[in-house]
């Protein structure tokens, strides 16, 4: 299967794109594995015709305001995010509008809709570097409260929150993580920002996923507590078999992000099913709003 996969792949001039989340043998498969928004990024640099992105709804939305040349392929079209969900265009606006239009910063997971009506988005590595580039005292940020409450406590900004969150990263609590340091008493713990506040407090240090990639290799510690996602387990222990790695919790575990095959991702490449297209309208404004991001 991984075989046809990779045919598939060369024939029809198509990359894989796969988040840090999905499985382990989808992420064996991939051309580029990492967080969302640089895979969106390096893709629309490539000359493929054809982006499969291996991850959740949003994220092939955001390969598809990048790339609009470029056909669009979500192998499993029911792979959503509850947190993006949680929030809609209409009762944005109508939000903003009742906070005086100050501006809105919203998170890259969210729905290319949302990101329409968003003044510039952020990601968790960058969410502190962007809320300090807006000129304004008060912004409102959405979808998520906990990166939202993160970011207010590393600037001097009051920042309104959206009632949002990461089921999964919300899932996780003080007590967890003190079990977890308690059966591995040498590791270091890394919190996502999508993690409460009483959880981040706790935290040696605070990354996005890239981020606990990249600071596992340069730490001299040599176990670690990821609280994160499950699935970051297999590709930060490939990147560093030398050291151990441990979930914070085992309820980290999104369904969502487990519902490509390799099966529904051969079917995908060989009939082209399950493409994602952002409209034309939606597509310019949302694309605003993230290449300030970049510019940025």
């Amino acid at each position: 299967m991984k075989e046809k996969i990779k045919q598939l792949a060369r024939e029809k001039n198509a990359i894989i794109l796969v988040h840090n989340y999905q499985p382990p043998e989808i992420q064996d498969i991939a051309d580029l594995c990492g967080d969302s928004l640089e895979l969106s990024i390096k893709a629309s640099k490539t000359k493929a015709d054809i982006i499969v992105f291996c991850g959740v709804h949003f994220m092939a939305e955001t390969a598809s305001i990048l790339s609009p040349e470029k056909i669009v392929l979500l192998p499993a079209k029911d792979a959503g995010c509850p947190m993006a969900d949680m929030v809609e265009p209409d009762a944005l606006k109508k939000k903003k509008q009742a906070l005086g239009n100050i501006p809105v910063i919203t998170y890259v997971n969210s729905s290319a809709a949302v990101k329409a009506v968003s003044d510039i988005c952020c990601t968790s590595a960058n969410v502190i570097k962007v809320v300090n580039s807006i000129d304004a005292d008060e912004i409102l940020m959405t979808p998520d409260k906990n990166l939202a409450q993160y970011a207010a406590s590393n600037t001097s900004k009051k920042i309104h929150l959206w009632d949002g969150f990461c089921p999964f990263h919300n899932t996780l609590t003080a007590q967890d993580v003190k079990r977890a340091r308690k059966d591995h008493p040498n590791a270091c713990f890394i919190a996502h920002p999508e993690c409460r506040p009483e959880v981040l407090k706790l935290a040696d240090s605070i990354q996005s996923t890239s981020g606990m990639i990249k600071f596992a290799g340069q730490s001299r510690h040599t176990s670690f507590i990821l609280g994160t996602e499950t699935g970051l387990l297999y590709p930060i222990s490939k990147t560093y078999p030398q050291k151990k790695f441990y979930p914070a919790s085992p309820k980290m575990y999104c369904t969502d992000m487990k519902k490509i095959t390799l099966e529904n991702l051969a079917d995908s490449l060989e009939t082209l099913t399950g493409e994602i297209k952002v409209p034309e309208d939606i597509r310019k404004n949302a694309l605003g709003a993230v290449q300030k991001m970049i510019n940025l």
